[in-house]
């Protein structure tokens, strides 16, 4: 039994602009390249599956929250396979980072800002997950505290302590690294 044409692609009308998101999510959350773009593509199939169920206007928070899920279902499951993994500067070091992208002709203005970027993931990599997920929600992917507390099914004011609690950790280990 297929998927009816029209809904398919409602589907991706409102999903693929998401895509990114999406996978940053599972890449921050995993810390596995590989392992975010098999669970992004096990998510959407989840999402097109239970697309009927979709209500409101706003499909973002709805996907990363299945996203969410799945990548905590992954976690649950390939535990004992799954080693911590170390930040690799190559690996993490990428299009995803948080540091600001500054056009610049100044050499040392540029190692120091790919410096100051590499510092930060591995900062926010070192966060645990619970603050990771609050931190890459709102200051990546710049969503609401509410959409955020519907994504990872806590209360608004539990998300607000954990995003406060993350910056501190995140200023302290950048505090250290100096």
């Amino acid at each position: 039994m297929g998927i009816p044409v029209e809904r398919a692609r409602q589907f991706e009308a409102i999903a693929l602009p998401h895509l990114d998101a999406a996978y940053n999510l599972a890449r921050w959350l995993l810390r596995d390249p590989q392992a975010a773009d098999d669970v992004v593509q096990e998510a959407y199939l989840r999402a097109l599956r239970y697309f009927g169920s979709f209500r409101g206007d706003n499909p973002k928070p709805w996907l990363l929250g299945i996203v969410r899920n799945v990548c905590y279902t992954w976690l649950h499951e390939n535990r004992g396979a799954m080693q911590v993994l170390e930040f690799d500067e190559d690996r993490d070091g990428g299009e995803q980072d948080l540091a600001p992208d500054r056009n610049t002709d100044n050499p040392e203005q540029l190692l120091s800002r790919k410096q100051d970027g590499i510092a930060l993931n591995a900062a926010i990599e070192r966060l645990p997950a619970t603050f990771r997920e609050v931190l890459i929600l709102r200051e990546l992917e710049e969503l609401s505290y509410n959409d955020i507390a519907r994504i990872v099914g806590i209360p608004t004011g539990t998300v607000m302590s954990r995003l406060s609690r993350a910056r501190a950790l995140l200023r302290g280990h950048l505090s250290r690294a100096d």
